[in-house]
């Protein structure tokens, strides 16, 4: 096969101005595929980092509805519980309203309890335990604003929970990092916030149980929600992974539109390729009747042919890819607070080295059928 190598080379570029735009149409598209692939993670990479043994119980209203600070202690007598955080919603921003902020009010010892994939070393965990107005923040959030362990910022809010100013001053005690998932966030102490608020005191906002057995799941969530029901507030229970699923869904199904406009990418760039292949095939001809003459079988002209597509696909496949994996890294600051996780995942390396091959297969396909369907007689008139 490799013996054919330099055959294949010198065919490609006897139309060199073919050749390369063909090549280009096959990077622009595996580019968009990796940015699309990379928008696609970083938008749900958050479902699949959903631990199986949480659960979230929420008002049935909304998520936005609080709920009666009294329900803590019935769900976490439940039997199969191992730990409840209570969350409470505070959002803020930094220095300017356009520096919005993710964070929420959490109970710090629970909190740990089940979320153990959040990484904090043991001293900055122990300071920030022990001080009310502390907060943890996330590894990415801190780079951004420069923060160190230690540090006093002033959080701005736009819920009006105080009275005389909107403004909390806190202290950095700790920077924390959360596997596969994102770190942008930032803790502050539930009750730090709910001895200072002037409305909303003994309410939460949603609370995350952690589960013994995650195969309880369903059975739980059943029993959590019958605790409440016919009551002023009732909840709605689901574990966390669906919850998280049914929340990213809820701006459109963005996985099918991703799909769909990739397939539309990948068919252009198909009939592309396939139609600079077929007008190399038609073009030599009468080269296709001598290499037969020479002893040339059916099968290694197919392999010719299918060789060039290939190089083309898998060539463009490579730079496509590698481009957008550049673009990806180059976007990712700048997108860090709206997609926090946007970066091209290895899976969809794997599935775009795979398309190469596939792409440069159909693309010549035809072709390489046409030529092996030559006879040396008709191929030598031209035909």
């Amino acid at each position: 096969m490799f013996r054919f190598v330099p055959l294949v080379w010198a065919n490609l570029w006897r139309r060199p101005l073919r050749s390369i735009f063909t090549l280009l149409s096959i990077i622009v598209a595996f580019v968009l595929f990796g940015l699309l692939e990379a928008l696609r993670f970083g938008l749900f990479a958050g479902v699949e980092a959903a631990g199986d043994d949480r659960l979230m119980v929420t008002n049935r209203m909304s998520i936005v509805r609080d709920l009666p600070g009294s329900y803590l202690g019935k769900v976490q007598g439940l039997a199969g519980v191992k730990a409840v955080a209570v969350q409470v919603w505070f959002g803020g921003w930094y220095q300017d309203e356009h520096n919005q902020l993710q964070v929420i009010a959490v109970d710090p010892e629970p909190f740990f309890t089940v979320y153990p994939d959040v990484h904090v070393p043991p001293a900055e965990r122990q300071a920030w335990i022990t001080d009310r107005a502390g907060v943890l923040v996330g590894r990415r959030i801190a780079a951004d604003f420069g923060w160190h362990v230690g540090d006093h910022i002033p959080l701005q809010q736009s819920i009006p929970y105080k009275g005389d100013s909107n403004t909390w001053d806190v202290t950095v005690r700790g920077i924390y990092n959360q596997d596969a998932a994102d770190d942008t966030g930032i803790f502050i102490q539930y009750k730090y916030l709910d001895e200072t608020r002037q409305f909303g005191r003994g309410r939460i906002g949603w609370m995350v149980p952690r589960l013994d057995n995650p195969a309880d799941a369903k059975e739980i969530s059943k029993r959590i929600d019958a605790l409440f029901e016919n009551s002023g507030t009732e909840t709605k229970t689901a574990p966390e992974k669906a919850w998280a699923g049914d929340f990213s869904r809820q701006i459109g199904n963005v996985g099918a539109i991703l799909s769909f406009i990739a397939s539309a990418v990948f068919f252009t760039m198909l009939l592309v390729a396939a139609n600079t292949m077929a007008q190399a095939v038609r073009e030599r001809t009468n080269e296709i009747g001598v290499l037969k003459t020479l002893g040339f079988t059916h099968a290694a002209v197919t392999r010719l042919v299918l060789g060039e597509a290939l190089c083309l696909t898998i060539a463009g496949g490579l730079i496509g890819l590698g481009l957008a994996k550049f673009l990806a890294l180059g976007l990712k600051p700048g997108l860090s607070r709206i997609v926090p996780l946007f970066d091209l995942p290895q899976r969809a390396v794997l599935i775009g080295l795979a398309l190469t091959v596939l792409l440069g297969l159909l693309a010549g396909a035809l072709p390489a059928a046409r030529a092996m369907r030559l006879g040396v007689a008709e191929a030598l008139r031209g035909a």
